[in-house]
């Protein structure tokens, strides 16, 4: 994992975790957020991965229980080792498969931010999510009156907290930072939608950020 990536998935987290007023977190505050993010990451992380292996076992032992008592076996002498038998369904299996390669790649991604956090070289990937959460600090009130005007149709109120969150991830790095390549920073913000929120989320964040990049002469 880049870096620059796992600096936008902690800053999102960070996002997610404010219970009060942006301008009223200091510096200290927003490390402290950070490292009882990276706590509950790790955690989380851990108790997917159990998940995943029980889930793996229970698998094994449903095929061990299905060939033992497939009609070839049981014709076979006492003592004999079972053979192989052919599986009757792939789809089930592959379901639930699927399912679990996918609570294993985020949990391997929350290991891959918590080690980046915690690295003194790779400093830089606290400090970058710490620099986005500043600027929205400062400038909370215009990013947040941008998407309101640009999420027509939508009250801002009711929007999913997660889009708005990237969005403003978004917003800080094209608008006050940047530095950042445009197409990266959205294609990132689309990456998180996909991930965190809903079916929708990607097409809403990608058409706000859009008009966003149109209205700045973003190139």
């Amino acid at each position: 994992m880049q870096a620059r990536r796992a600096a936008r998935e902690l800053a999102f987290i960070l996002f997610s975790q404010f219970d009060k007023k942006i301008t009223n977190y200091s510096r200290q505050d927003l490390e402290d957020i950070i490292l009882k993010s990276v706590r509950i990451l790790t955690s989380n992380a851990s108790d997917e991965l159990k998940i995943t292996v029980g889930a793996l076992v229970e698998m094994k032992d449903q095929i061990d229980t299905y060939e033992a008592e497939h009609e070839t076996n049981l014709k076979r002498p006492l003592g004999v080792a079972n053979v192989p038998v052919p599986l009757p369904m792939t789809s089930d299996m592959s379901g639930r498969i699927n399912e679990m390669i996918e609570i294993a790649e985020k949990a391997l991604l929350a290991l891959e931010i918590a080690e980046f956090t915690t690295l003194d070289s790779q400093n830089e990937v606290k400090e970058y999510a710490i620099r986005i959460a500043e600027f929205f600090q400062k400038y909370h009130t215009e990013i947040d009156d941008m998407i309101k005007r640009h999420a027509k149709n939508w009250d801002f109120q009711r929007l999913v907290k997660m889009d708005k969150d990237i969005l403003r991830i978004a917003i800080v790095e094209l608008l006050y930072m940047k530095d950042a390549p445009m197409k990266v920073v959205v294609d990132e913000a689309l990456e998180l939608a996909k991930k965190y929120s809903t079916d929708d989320s990607s097409s809403f964040i990608n058409g706000v950020l859009a008009k966003i990049i149109v209205e700045n002469g973003l190139k």
